[in-house]
């Protein structure tokens, strides 16, 4: 058998409690058998400041590396005055430079965005994809991942109660294990 494929999985929201987070973690127990998803924290990275390039915090220099290890990333959001929470941003920023050594370039990646609301964070999900294009990150399109009442999806266990849900992300992370093996660059 083939090894696994590394997902570094991103979570938006830094809450310890976070429904992101709660879902990356309910994830791994529904995951294909060839992707082993992982979380990798963006919390404790220093705003990107372009002054700390020549001596980059050892935060930033690990992260990057944990980047560029991995096959795949997916991005677990909440939304934040319609757009992405700014440690994502942050996250993303310190990913990508200095210039031309960005950590992200070429990586398959995938967007999941809740919110309690109905709308799943529709607007995350499409300002984080604008950065993505640039980013030079093929992300997967179809099916789209808007999880709406986030707030009511976790069981006692904190898996993903709701049956139908369960089985979109299923299907959602089969699809982007063909995405990967599709577009990944190994």
């Amino acid at each position: 058998m083939a090894s696994k494929k590394q997902v570094a999985m991103i979570v938006g929201s830094l809450r310890r409690d976070s429904y992101n987070r709660k879902l990356a973690l309910a994830l791994r127990d529904i995951a294909p058998e060839a992707l082993a998803l992982e979380i990798v924290e963006i919390g404790q990275l220093p705003l990107y400041n372009q002054d700390l390039d020549a001596e980059p915090p050892a935060a930033w220099l690990e992260f990057r590396q944990r980047i560029r290890a991995a096959d795949a990333v997916l991005f677990l959001t909440p939304e934040y005055n319609r757009s992405v929470p700014g440690a994502l941003k942050n996250a993303i920023d310190v990913g990508s430079r200095p210039y031309g050594q960005s950590a992200w370039s070429g990586k398959p990646c995938g967007v999941i965005s809740t919110s309690p609301g109905a709308l799943g964070a529709f607007g995350a999900n499409h300002h984080l994809r604008q950065s993505l294009v640039f980013l030079d990150m093929p992300c997967l399109q179809q099916p789209e991942a808007y999880i709406g009442g986030v707030d009511k999806l976790f069981d006692a266990q904190g898996g993903i109660g709701n049956e139908s849900t369960r089985g979109f992300l299923a299907k959602y992370l089969a699809t982007f294990e063909q995405w990967i093996a599709r577009t990944g660059q190994g």
